[in-house]
């Protein structure tokens, strides 16, 4: 009998977030590839469940990923669950799931909390098209090359970040991508969580002297259409008509031209639903 891989999303900081199917998947599996053996080990006693659980983490992902295909391979079926939220984003899983793919082995998902998702959805920024940019890397020559490709980018941008970096991260996106509308998401679904609406600019002057705690995600607005590209109303008319003409509803197609264009929604609404 083929085994098969089983991703889970387990919750982001409160526990009543845990479904039913990622119970049933906990319970139902041979094995649990954890992130932090330790960080797992309370989930399942939360949830009154003993499973074997095998670490897989940044530093020995290789190795023990073929070990967990073997496995798998074997009959065997594992699920995978990072700390927090869904394994495989922005998390070694990525690399599991692409072993386990090319190996023909099957794999299925019991998705769970995802705290950008989650960050973008609260942020009050646009989200018809947004990029996920994961952690900024440490190293400085990555680090400025990964922000130089992002400085013109015109959607919403959500990253991950430790709070103990987080000044010097601030200050690297302000000197590249310039001021722009920032929301800084903190511990959410957690006894703290603040969801806080500010600038590039001044967020740097906070955490200037203020010392954040907990897990961060940075909503970042857009980069503004450049001059030379700017969009008219009529144009932007086109583009949701065009849209309409396929099926989608005459608000969704005025909210994605507006995203598009940098118009606001309800002018281009305005026109199209004449």
């Amino acid at each position: 009998m083929a085994g098969r891989l089983i991703l889970v999303g387990t919750p982001i900081g409160n526990l009543s977030d845990i479904s039913a199917r990622v119970e049933q998947a906990l319970k139902e599996c041979d094995f649990i590839a954890a992130e932090d053996t330790r960080v797992t080990l309370r989930l399942l006693n939360h949830l009154g469940i003993k499973k074997p659980l095998v670490s897989y983490y940044e530093h020995n992902k290789r190795e023990r990923g073929a070990q967990i295909c073997k496995r798998i391979m074997a009959g065997e079926s594992c699920v995978l669950v990072s700390d927090a939220g869904m394994p495989a984003i922005s998390d070694p899983g990525e690399e599991l799931v692409a072993m386990c793919s090319e190996s023909g082995i099957e794999i299925s998902v019991v998705p769970g909390p995802n705290a950008a998702i989650a960050a973008l959805a609260i942020s009050g920024l646009p989200t018809g098209r947004f990029t996920f940019e994961g952690f900024l890397s440490m190293n400085r020559r990555s680090r400025r090359e990964h922000l130089e490709s992002i400085k013109n980018e015109p959607r919403t941008m959500v990253f991950y970040e430790a709070p103990h970096k987080l000044p010097a991260t601030l200050e690297d996106l302000l000197k590249t991508l310039g001021d722009r509308r920032l929301v800084i998401v903190r511990e959410l679904t957690k006894l703290h969580e603040e969801v806080i609406r500010t600038t590039l600019s001044e967020a740097v002057l906070r955490y200037r002297d203020e010392s954040p705690r907990g897990e961060i995600v940075l909503v970042i607005e857009g980069a503004a259409h450049p001059s030379g590209q700017e969009f008219t109303l009529e144009q932007a008319a086109e583009a949701a008509a065009a849209l309409m003409e396929q099926g989608v509803s005459a608000s969704e197609a005025a909210k994605r031209a507006a995203v598009e264009t940098g118009l606001r929604k309800s002018d281009i609404y305005r026109v199209v639903s004449r």
